[in-house]
């Protein structure tokens, strides 16, 4: 319980004022952008992961459902794991031209990054 309350009341310490209310930073939900709006980056990286390469889907403007749903739809394409945060797709193995080509069907806008 201690714990939610310091979460919750983050920054403050304490105030003497009697009518001071705390006002909460709520985050809102950011709309994802149509899938022509879409620009997204994919590039291969092996950096700390013990030389085993992956590839980044980086440049999604949008909900996390929707993040993970286009994640999901890369995964099963290409026959491997992965995850999705922080508007970040990333899939076990070197598929950069496989999802190139599936995001050009969809209607992403696709830019190859890296050599």
């Amino acid at each position: 319980m201690a714990k939610q309350k310091k979460q919750r009341f983050e920054g403050i310490v304490y105030s003497t004022d009697d009518s001071y209310a705390y006002e909460m930073n709520n985050e809102q939900d950011v709309d994802t952008l149509p899938v022509q709006q879409q620009k997204l980056k994919i590039q291969l990286d092996k950096k700390s992961r013990k030389g085993k390469v992956v590839t980044i889907v980086d440049g999604f403007i949008g909900r996390e459902e929707d993040l993970e749903d286009l994640a999901k739809l890369l995964k099963q394409k290409c026959g491997v794991g992965g995850s999705a945060k922080n508007g970040e797709i990333l899939v076990q193995g070197d598929f950069k031209l496989k999802i190139h080509e599936i995001l050009k069907i969809l209607g992403y806008q696709v830019k190859l990054v890296g050599g």
